[in-house]
């Protein structure tokens, strides 16, 4: 990635298909509040749960990442979106992670858009415990579990509102 003179003052912040090996350095960037990723390099995302003032997350095509641990410590993240790309989609080619636990555990997520991003066993029971979920978008997910997950959860079947950028 380029430097960037004042990182701090970075607020919000677009990659793009920019194709860089890897996104470790987008650590110095500390007050982001907004951060939109497309074709996630790396295999872990540990660099983003160092983001403390993150708000809004969306990752568009994170092939290589099965865990999501690294979410869990994003305290301040309100709408967060992981999506395979729309090719992916047509074929029905889904991104397999360990466990959705660490979404539950972001205490003020309101928004969740997971398409084509789900756990290996295809459950969303973890996230009924997201006591701040207001709205999901879900794609890849068996219809019973997700009809199952709408009832149980009170979540309203949404998308995600517009990320705003500063």
């Amino acid at each position: 990635m380029p430097t960037v003179d004042n990182p701090l003052a970075v607020a919000s912040l677009r990659i793009w298909y920019c194709s860089y090996k890897t996104l470790e350095s987008i650590t110095v960037f500390r007050n982001l509040r907004t951060l939109v990723i497309a074709d996630f390099p790396d295999a872990s995302l540990g660099p983003l749960g160092t983001l403390p003032n993150l708000q809004h997350l969306r990752i568009l095509h994170l092939p290589k990442i099965v865990d999501l641990g690294a979410l869990a410590g994003l305290a301040n993240l309100e709408t967060l979106s992981l999506e395979v790309l729309p090719s992916w989609d047509v074929s029905c080619k889904k991104t397999i992670v360990n466990s959705l636990e660490p979404i539950a555990q972001i205490a003020h997520l309101k928004h969740l858009s997971l398409l084509g991003v789900v756990p290996v066993d295809r459950s969303l029971a973890s996230l009924e415990r997201c006591g701040s979920l207001v709205s999901a978008q879900l794609h890849g997910y068996p219809r019973k579990e997700a009809d199952r997950f709408f009832a149980a959860s009170g979540v309203l079947r949404a998308h995600p509102p517009s990320l705003q950028f500063d």
